[in-house]
């Protein structure tokens, strides 16, 4: 399964506890945005604050939304740099941040000065490019991860468990925002063929 805290910001004497980093990471199509989103809806029916951010380049669904491939979404910030999202948190308390992987390194920082501050912060993100390389700056932040999740699609060809992105279409640029007209999810045998 995964691994979700269940405990509160502070604990039965309203001492704030130390905040946390869960990372949700996966191919395309594996439910990363769906998970971000479902975990941020249950932390607003508790009561908690969110707020939640996504790189300005990522206009596929909506400019001001985070959506998921089977339509759901929470209005969000769009923003190009992560150093962006220290100055627009105020009172929140569950910060989500989707596409992680195509922020900078600086992401990395952002989400320590959030956990130092008592936040539990949320992100999702690929782990693994097209050429199925790792995804920077996804690997630093899957050791600075309090709780790691890895999704798995199902294989568009054979059915198994799928956690690589295959790229259908033939431009060869490290950043290519896509769907299911330029990327299917395989498993590493199909994906290695």
């Amino acid at each position: 399964m995964y691994n979700e805290p269940h405990f509160p910001l502070k604990n039965v004497d309203g001492v704030s506890l130390p905040g946390w980093f869960e990372l949700i990471v996966g191919p395309m199509f594996s439910g990363k945005t769906e998970e971000l989103i479902r975990r941020l809806k249950r932390a607003k029916i508790a009561g908690q604050e969110t707020l939640i951010f996504k790189p300005k380049m990522d206009d596929r669904y909506h400019e001001s939304h985070v959506v998921s491939h089977d339509e759901n979404f929470l209005v969000s910030k769009a923003i190009e740099k992560p150093e962006e999202i220290i100055g627009m948190v105020k009172e929140e308390t569950v910060i989500g941040i989707d596409e992680v992987q195509f922020f900078s390194r600086e992401v990395l920082e952002a989400i320590r000065e959030l956990t130092k501050g008592g936040r539990r912060v949320l992100a999702a993100g690929l782990d693994k490019d097209y050429l199925g390389d790792p995804f920077p700056p996804v690997p630093d932040l899957m050791a600075e991860a309090d709780y790691l999740t890895k999704l798995h699609a199902i294989c568009v060809r054979c059915g198994a468990p799928a956690s690589f992105s295959y790229r259908k279409s033939p431009v060869k640029e490290k950043l290519l925002l896509g769907e299911k007209d330029d990327y299917e999810a395989r498993c590493r045998n199909c994906f290695f063929e």
